[in-house]
């Protein structure tokens, strides 16, 4: 049997020691223990978000924090605008049109980030929006979005950025308070290398005067409640245990290596990943790619599913596909946290392999 070897974009593979602490015996959420737990991974939080702020943890997966975001931060009838470049961006415009916020989308060809000159002239034609909601990476296409440049077009108007880095953070660079972030979301099975089950949100003082104003229903996402348990260190309700242990563990791994390595690790493999696609053929979906996976265009003829589908059955290699418009049409590599180079040259093969066999089958009369 062959050993499996994520190369998806979520869940990542977890290096041994947040296996182990996930692993350990359960402790009580209301104790002295998980206290010096929980504090701990917050000031771990905090590195890897780059930030002075709190960073809160959820009981979710990704969108609950982007809910979470939107229901806090927006209320029913405010203006709000929206990149979108892919199905990330339009997982924006879908949750804020829930909670009935009047939605200015700024939509580009899939794989093109909106320019921060575009964001800045929308924000002059709609002085009255409240924030900006945008994607660090978009997964679905492998875009990356220019948060710096959106900080400095946001940060001169009453408005709050609000960025989705989900797929993004601990791999493309992203500094939260010096590029001037009013609230970052991610989760825990990218780049923070632990198993799927945990959201985090941070939200900077300009950020938390519009959870205070806030008027949307919230209850279980409340962030004033959220924020007051963790005075005690402690959440409102029950928390993952083992997986704050295991998350713990991989942000520690993070910390002794250190962001610049991390970003720098994610560059290269990207590098190396495209360089290996190029000589099969294979050309960029994104215009403007992300450090933290890759999408590549098939040629005609060939099936994304068909292909992703042979690959894993073959040699136990998964990677992802493409979503919504793009399903079959691209296959998508992330080289993210814990990936390794040996994992990306055994994917290469697999799919130079596979690759070639659907070629030839496509070939014949």
């Amino acid at each position: 049997m062959n050993r499996q070897i994520l190369l998806t974009p979520g869940p990542t593979p977890i290096p041994p020691e947040s296996l182990q602490a996930e692993s350990l015996p359960i402790i009580h959420h209301r104790t002295a223990e998980f206290v010096e737990l929980f504090n701990e991974t917050q000031e771990n939080l905090k590195y890897v978000f780059q930030t002075r702020e709190k960073v809160f943890t959820l009981m979710s997966s990704g969108t609950g924090g982007m809910e979470c975001a939107v229901v806090n931060l927006v209320s029913p009838g405010d203006k709000v605008i929206v990149t979108a470049c892919g199905v990330f961006g339009e997982r924006w415009v879908k949750i804020l049109n829930v909670f009935g916020a009047n939605v200015v989308a700024l939509r580009t060809e899939w794989g093109v980030t909106v320019k921060a000159a575009e964001l800045e002239k929308a924000l002059k034609d709609h002085p009255d929006a409240k924030a900006v909601f945008t994607t660090l990476t978009d997964t679905s296409t492998a875009t990356a979005c220019d948060i710096l440049g959106y900080g400095k077009a946001v940060s001169k108007t009453p408005a709050i950025l609000v960025v989705d880095a989900i797929s993004g953070l601990a791999g493309q660079e992203m500094y939260m308070d010096e590029w001037q972030v009013d609230a970052v979301i991610t989760a825990s099975q990218k780049g923070l290398m632990t198993a799927p089950g945990l959201g985090f949100i941070s939200v900077s003082p300009k950020g938390w005067a519009a959870v205070q104003a806030s008027k949307s229903p919230r209850f279980y996402w409340d962030l004033r409640a959220i924020e007051k348990s963790s005075h005690d260190g402690e959440t409102p309700f029950t928390p993952a245990v083992s997986l704050i242990r295991a998350v713990n563990a991989s942000l520690k791994l993070i910390r002794k290596k250190g962001l610049p390595q991390v970003f720098q690790q994610a560059r290269d493999l990207a590098k190396f990943t495209r360089e290996e696609g190029g000589k099969l053929g294979l050309g960029l979906f994104a215009k403007d790619p992300c450090d933290v996976l890759t999408a590549f265009v098939l040629p005609e003829g060939v099936n994304g599913g068909a292909l992703i589908k042979q690959i894993v059955k073959k040699t136990g290699i998964s990677m992802a596909g493409g979503q919504e418009k793009l399903k079959g049409r691209i296959v998508r590599i992330a080289h993210m946290g814990y990936i390794q180079k040996a994992d990306i040259e055994k994917g290469i093969r697999a799919l130079s392999e596979n690759l070639a066999e659907m070629r030839a089958a496509a070939a014949r009369p």
